[in-house]
């Protein structure tokens, strides 16, 4: 008897101890008298696995699938020559700008996003020839609009020639390399008859040659920037009546990497100046 009374004591107080437990965390009152497993009915409240599922939308395939363009096996040689061709049919600016847009003989072309063909005043008598478009360039289709282009202008500003009035830009190659890395020989035996024509066709009294690459090209020479910056030259081919006074100067791109030699490019320019005066031409210091 004794231990019976005993054994439902213990289970009083063990009821009273659940109940002051679940008192604690916030269950004051029954709502109903058997409790419900709610993971065991979730599935029937959520529709997870629907019974007929849904087509998936019909996507209509394009009409013509959109492929990269990819430049055509051609070599150096036949690329040389259809430039020629296509450059020597050019009678103006606009004709030789269509010739170099038609032309496939340049893988350049297609990993650039625009054909840099010129800036400035086509009736200038100084032309500007550089190397190659840079990022800029090649964003905004102008050639020397970046930082080395802003030191061009500055550079030029001080001696009266402006892109606005009184010079003329362009460059070697059209198209800029990946990169910016240095064109293969290949590269610009393929895009050189287009910038000769360019110079026949704007025939300026001065041709300045921006860095070594250019002036090589232009020049037929091996022979380094070091030894021919700062000398007049001449610059010839058979669609010129006479020859043109040429001079090659070091890049901007070189002098911002090489500050020290702005003393030398100031020489140059200055020389430039002298024979432009000379010679009568209008320089603008506005």
């Amino acid at each position: 008897m004794a231990s019976w009374y005993f054994k439902v004591m213990e289970q009083k107080i063990d009821l009273k101890s659940a109940l002051e437990c679940w008192t604690q965390l916030g269950v004051d009152d029954i709502l109903v008298e058997k409790s419900v497993d709610r993971f065991e009915s979730i599935e029937e409240t959520l529709d997870l696995v629907p019974s007929k599922p849904e087509a998936a939308p019909r996507v209509e395939p394009p009409s013509r699938p959109v492929q990269p363009q990819v430049a055509p096996a051609i070599s150096a040689s036949e690329a040389n020559s259809k430039a020629r061709q296509l450059a020597k049919s050019a009678l103006t600016l606009d004709e030789l700008r269509t010739a170099m847009e038609e032309f496939e003989g340049c893988p350049l072309k297609y990993t650039a996003t625009h054909t840099v063909f010129a800036d400035g005043n086509p009736k200038a008598k100084v032309m500007l020839v550089g190397e190659a478009p840079g990022a800029d360039e090649d964003r905004y289709g102008k050639p020397f609009v970046g930082l080395s282009g802003q030191l061009l202008d500055k550079m030029f500003s001080h001696i009266g020639l402006t892109r606005q009035e009184n010079l003329y830009i362009s460059n070697i190659l059209p198209w800029r390399p990946p990169g910016n890395r240095q064109p293969t020989p290949a590269e610009t035996s393929a895009c050189v008859p287009f910038i000769q024509r360019h110079i026949e066709l704007v025939s300026p009294d001065y041709l300045i040659m921006v860095g070594g690459t250019s002036a090589k090209t232009l020049l037929d020479t091996r022979d380094g920037i070091m030894r021919l910056r700062g000398k007049w030259r001449e610059y010839k081919t058979d669609g010129l009546d006479q020859p043109i006074k040429t001079m090659a100067i070091f890049h901007p791109a070189y002098l911002l990497r090489s500050p020290g030699q702005k003393r030398e490019i100031w020489k140059d320019l200055l020389v430039i100046k002298n024979s432009l005066l000379k010679d009568g031409i209008n320089l603008d210091y506005a």
